[in-house]
C-alpha cells in the first residue's frame, strides 16, 4: 500500500467520525472547522496525486562538515578522568 493510498485510507475513517460528530452535536462551530479541516486534506491529497511529477521521497543531505571521523585508536585515559564522579569534587 502506498504512502498516498494509506492517507486516504485514514482521511476516510477521520471523515466518518466526523460525521458521528456531526450526528450526534449538530452544526457546532468546533464540528465545522473540523469538517472544514478534513476537507482541505482530501483536496491536498489529491493534489499530490495529480502533480505532474510526484515528488521523491527526500534523503538527508550529509555534508562533509556533517560527518565524525571517530578514530580506532584508544582514548587518551585521562579524557575520562572524573566522568563517573559527575557530582564529585576533586581539589587536585
Amino acid at each position: 500500500m502506498s504512502d498516498i493510498t494509506e492517507l486516504q485510507r485514514a482521511i476516510g475513517q477521520v471523515k466518518q467520525c466526523v460525521g458521528e460528530l456531526r450526528a450526534k452535536y449538530g452544526d457546532v462551530p468546533a464540528v465545522r472547522r473540523l469538517v472544514n479541516d478534513v476537507e482541505r486534506l482530501d483536496i491536498d491529497t489529491a493534489d499530490f496525486r495529480s502533480e505532474p511529477d510526484t515528488p521523491q521521497p527526500r534523503r538527508p543531505q550529509v555534508s562533509e562538515q556533517d560527518v565524525v571521523v571517530v578514530p580506532d585508536t584508544p582514548y587518551d585515559r585521562e579524557m575520562w578522568r572524573g566522568a563517573d564522579d559527575e557530582y564529585v569534587r576533586h581539589d587536585d
